[in-house]
């Protein structure tokens, strides 16, 4: 048994440790790189056309009539300053389910032939204006299932209602939401709760970065059932804010908490 190393065996065994804790290219590469490219496109839809030729110059034109978005480069063209994160839904293998967190969700299907793995990714984009939108995507690697998920989170987005609705503050200014509002996905339930200026996103990590993306700057939150599953937790965020801008309230109580749809021409930071 050898109990000191050959000259040059140290440096081997530095640099076998080097690359087991490299990240993956895949996952070093920020998603708010992710550039849009309208370059080139030919529009396929008639809504396509519209925005093409300049018929439709805004976002709202389709979401308040709730028109599908069916290419990418509607959301591309209309909305162009956005933002794109990818949220910490995976693990990376460790003893005793002590690895740690990230962005690719790995599993495999056991064949004949030997293991076929897959790559689940969840993405979020949005202006921090009022507009976000959520997608999931799965492929056979890494760079495939994240473009997936950015792209179907650029299909799915909608528009967020904001206001001031904290008995605490009444400052008149759209930093958190109008009230508060509950939403479910399959055994996780979450309650976002208006809360005064400065308090901050007092919420689940992976919450806060969808909420920091739609513009929301301050709530509380609470949270029931298995938040594990990051996927459901996601889920149920998203349904909770598309749940806001679908109680109708009087024009009083909208004046009295700040309420408004969409995007501000200001900065409320």
């Amino acid at each position: 048994m050898k109990e000191h190393p050959e000259p040059g065996e140290e440096e081997k065994l530095e640099v076998e440790k080097d690359v087991i804790t490299e990240i993956p290219e895949e996952e070093a590469i920020a998603p708010q790189e992710i550039k849009p490219n309208i370059s080139g496109w030919t529009p396929k839809t008639s809504l396509g056309r519209q925005v093409h030729t300049g018929g439709i110059t805004s976002i709202d034109q389709i979401l308040n009539v709730g028109q599908r978005i069916l290419e990418l480069q509607i959301v591309d063209t209309l909305l162009p300053n956005m933002d794109a994160e990818l949220l910490f839904i995976g693990q990376s293998k460790g003893k005793f389910g002590g690895g740690q967190k990230r962005v690719f969700r790995q599993t495999q299907k056991k064949t004949p032939e030997g293991n076929k793995p897959s790559f689940g990714c969840y993405a979020i984009v949005g202006n921090k204006n009022g507009y976000v939108g959520g997608g999931y995507g799965k492929s056979k690697d890494t760079v495939p299932a994240r473009e997936k998920a950015v792209r179907n989170a650029k299909l799915n987005i909608f528009k967020i209602a904001r206001g001031c609705g904290s008995w605490q503050c009444h400052c008149g200014k759209p930093h958190s939401i109008p009230f508060a509002v509950h939403a479910k996905c399959g055994s996780v339930t979450i309650t976002l709760l208006p809360a005064p200026r400065g308090r901050g996103l007092v919420v689940e990590e992976e919450c806060a970065k969808i909420l920091r993306l739609a513009g929301i700057q301050d709530v509380w939150s609470k949270t029931q059932g298995q938040t594990r599953v990051k996927t459901n937790l996601i889920m149920a965020c998203l349904d909770a804010l598309k749940k806001i801008s679908l109680f109708k309230i009087t024009q009083e109580n909208a004046k009295r908490v700040a309420l408004v749809s969409g995007s501000v021409g200001e900065s409320h930071e």
